[in-house]
């Protein structure tokens, strides 16, 4: 039996990165022999097992073969005759594919540590067409790896352009593609992985509301970038680098959907785009089964993100329907996740990254105001149901008022 540290561990020691998590890959083993040692069994495809102090992932080396389209089409063969390089070679990437020895030694078949130095990733073989999954993971480093540099080697991209031409990419299954977009969403440079998926063809079939936005134009005095879908990656990328939230990056990038379907001959306006996202973006939650929190901010912020680009021009009775109507009053939290999506939008635009958004700061201090506004007992006195709602709406009204009325003098 030997023990190897295998994958992403190895990659990010040789990066000088952070190691999160170890796996291990045994050879020359059979799962009794695991199992007599403490592992415990895990594995319902193949076997893996967990170690039984430090609870890491053991899994027997392994063989894979294509028998049916989609990442679940494989039949797997283990036994103690699969060496370490066949186990090694059915992996996406080279740098994916470097394992280290219980004695520290350095094991490289097929060319990682070159493509590290190189700043490339390049697949293992062949294999890689087999597995549709491969081309959204390949998106996901590249989104975890820009800063470092790192591009998609061209003959892995061409590779991924044809498992898109091929049909292989349709096989995805919903719930997988937004597990990888989800982690995508979380990486550094999220806005890379939607580019790279652009680049082989597979966004038109993953993301075909957010392809549809490449070469619509939008008026350049407000849009240097011209082109919609440019700025939704420039929105996503502005809500990345301010930390923002899974949600807040999701609703950035979907916020202008709806102006894919403004006619040709309308173009660059898009007069009521806003309300026209929605269904899109309802049907891609659906199908992609996104998470609720992440729909329901996507939903506001395509609603409501012009009227909080306007929300110093607005009068004080439409500044607290605003408020109102995004439920500020009671998910306050919630507000100010849609108050950062929206600056992503106002600043994910070429050139204006660092322009001033006093907007965000002028709704926060008119939400404190209006939330601070509250009946007192006398005020209270004689009145009941629908009465004492209003009678708050009034109180939250002329709280809203003076604030707006200071703010213009």
């Amino acid at each position: 039996m030997q023990i190897y540290l295998v994958g992403g561990a190895v990659r990010d020691r040789l990066l000088g990165r952070p190691v999160r998590e170890r796996d291990w890959v045994v050879v020359g083993a059979e799962p009794g022999e695991l199992i007599a040692r403490g592992f415990t069994p895990v594995g319902r495809e193949f076997p893996v097992f967990l170690h039984p102090e430090t609870h890491e992932e053991y899994a027997l080396a392994r063989l894979e073969r294509k028998i049916a389209p989609g990442y679940r089409g494989f039949t797997t063969q283990f036994s103690p005759e699969v060496t370490l390089e066949e186990d090694l070679r059915r992996r996406d990437l080279t740098i994916n594919a470097i394992a280290e020895s219980e004695s520290g030694a350095i094991i490289d078949p097929y060319g990682g540590r070159r493509d590290l130095a190189s700043r490339l990733l390049r697949h293992v073989s062949e294999a890689f067409v087999e597995d549709p999954v491969r081309i959204l993971r390949v998106a996901r480093f590249a989104a975890r790896f820009a800063p470092l540099g790192f591009t998609v080697a061209d003959e892995t991209l061409t590779l991924m352009k044809r498992m898109v031409s091929s049909g292989e990419a349709n096989a995805l299954v919903p719930e997988r593609v937004w597990q990888e977009t989800a982690r995508a969403l979380a990486e550094p440079r999220p806005e890379v992985f939607f580019q790279v998926l652009r680049g082989c063809g597979a966004l038109a079939v993953v993301f075909p509301e957010l392809d549809a936005l490449f070469g619509v134009p939008q008026p350049e005095r407000w849009h240097p970038e011209v082109d919609t879908g440019v700025h939704a990656l420039l929105a996503l990328r502005y809500a990345a680098d301010a930390g923002a939230s899974t949600a807040v990056r999701f609703a950035a990038l979907v916020h202008d959907l709806g102006k894919a379907l403004t006619a040709p001959q309308r173009w660059p306006s898009h007069h009521g785009h806003e309300e026209a996202g929605v269904p899109l973006i309802a049907a891609l939650a659906a199908r992609l089964r996104v998470p609720n929190e992440c729909l329901e901010l996507a939903v506001l912020c395509a609603r409501h993100h012009t009227s909080v680009h306007r929300a110093l021009e607005l009068k004080p009775a439409t500044l607290l329907k605003l408020l109102e109507t995004t439920d500020a009053f009671r998910r306050p939290e919630r507000f100010g996740e849609l108050l950062l999506a929206c600056e992503a939008d106002a600043r994910g635009r070429k050139g204006l990254e660092r322009e001033p958004y006093p907007q965000a700061e002028y709704l926060r201090r008119a939400h404190a105001a209006a939330a601070a506004a509250a009946l007192t007992e006398d005020e209270r006195r004689g009145l009941e149901g629908p009465a004492i709602g209003a009678r708050l709406r009034e109180k939250r009204l002329a709280a809203v008022t003076a604030l707006t009325a200071a703010a213009r003098s």
